[in-house]
Order: structure tokens, then C-alpha cells, then sequence
């Protein structure tokens, strides 16, 4: 498949290139400074602006999936929902964050006493993306939230999948490796289950 990810040099976004190249995809990895992504075979880097919503579309135009994997305090879900419907690709993937998931009926764990002050602005800008696409019928688009602890790790290529609940393992810890995650967005790629979702990955 041909992919297109903006955001290809963070955290995220530099696991799930690799994992594609990894698949035999040919991937499109967008970023500021395209000089930051690794060359790998069948990804080409190219320069790319996340709020220039015209440069965005005409970048995706062409793919059969796009991805944004960037932070949500500085990217506009409006312009990135309005490029991917305009350039025409098949699916629209969210790189999502957890704060958005449920810890009991209707509480999101971004409004719980103990959530970071730090980390609230941009998890409350991911729900508010999430909404936003959740009133979307046209694109073909799905969300993926992190557990709690989105951190560097390996990639073992076992983990949970969950729908709206945040996942814990036994040990009350919530947590998935950038690496794993990457595994999760890609299977949901090459075999879709989550069409017009919100899904979650974790341990």
C-alpha cells in the first residue's frame, strides 16, 4: 500500500514508518524537517507544514491511507480532517492519546483528579479531535488511543486490544510501547477492524 504519515520524525510517528518500510509499504513520511527521518527502503522524507491544509492535501493525494501522528496542541483537527476528505484517501488515521478513554461510564481520564496538569491541554484538544471526527460520515477514519504510559520500549508484538475503556494489566499499570503501538495501527491497516472507531492498545 501506498501510505502517507505527517509527523513521521516523532516519537510515534518514526516507529509506525519503520514498521511499514518493515511491511514492504511504500511510505510517504511528512515532517518539518524531513532530514530528521531515517532512510529506510521504500520511504521517501519529504518537507511538510501540518497546519498548511492545501500543501497537506495535495502531499496525500494519491495514498490509500494518511496518518497524523502529531501533538494536538499545534496541529488543527479541522485542517487535517479537511485534507484528508479533499485529497481523497482511502483511510484517515488518528495517532490518538489515552486522556480521551474511559476509566468508569461516560469519565474520560483526562477529567479525573489525579490526571497530570501538564499533559491536560493536550489530551482535552485529542477528546475534542475525537468528537470531531466521531460527527464524520463520509471519511473513512479511525482513532487510536495509547494506554496511559506511551513510552520507548521493544516491540513484542503482544498486547490487548479495547475499545473505549482504558486497558490495565493485572499489576493496575496501563502502558504500550511506541513500538507495539506502532504494530497495533499497522495490522488495523493492512486488516481493517476499526472503520469510523476509536480503539485503544495496551498491555
Amino acid at each position: 500500500m501506498k501510505i502517507a504519515i505527517v509527523g513521521a520524525s516523532g516519537q510515534a510517528g518514526s516507529r509506525l514508518t519503520a514498521e511499514l518500510a518493515r511491511r514492504g509499504h511504500a511510505v510517504t513520511a511528512i515532517a518539518r524537517n524531513p532530514e530528521k527521518i531515517a532512510t529506510l527502503p521504500g520511504v521517501t522524507a519529504v518537507r511538510g507544514d501540518v497546519n498548511d491544509q492545501a500543501a497537506l492535501t495535495a502531499l496525500w493525494a494519491g495514498h490509500d491511507a494518511a496518518i497524523s501522528s502529531v501533538h494536538f496542541s499545534v496541529s488543527d483537527p479541522v485542517k487535517l480532517i479537511g485534507a484528508a476528505k479533499a485529497s481523497g484517501v482511502g483511510r484517515y488515521l488518528v495517532v490518538g492519546g489515552a486522556g480521551s478513554l474511559e476509566v468508569a461510564p461516560g469519565v474520560r481520564l483526562v477529567t479525573t483528579p489525579n490526571f497530570p496538569a501538564q499533559y491536560k491541554a493536550e489530551a482535552s484538544k485529542g477528546a475534542e479531535f475525537l468528537d470531531l471526527l466521531r460527527q464524520e460520515t463520509d471519511l473513512n477514519w479511525t482513532f487510536l488511543s495509547p494506554s496511559a504510559l506511551f513510552v520507548a520500549g521493544e516491540r513484542t508484538g503482544k498486547f490487548r486490544l479495547g475499545t473505549d475503556q482504558l486497558l490495565t494489566a493485572a499489576d493496575g499499570k496501563s502502558s504500550i510501547s511506541f513500538e507495539d503501538f506502532a504494530v497495533a495501527l499497522a495490522d488495523e491497516i493492512e486488516r481493517p477492524a476499526h472503520i469510523r472507531q476509536r480503539f485503544t492498545v495496551g498491555y
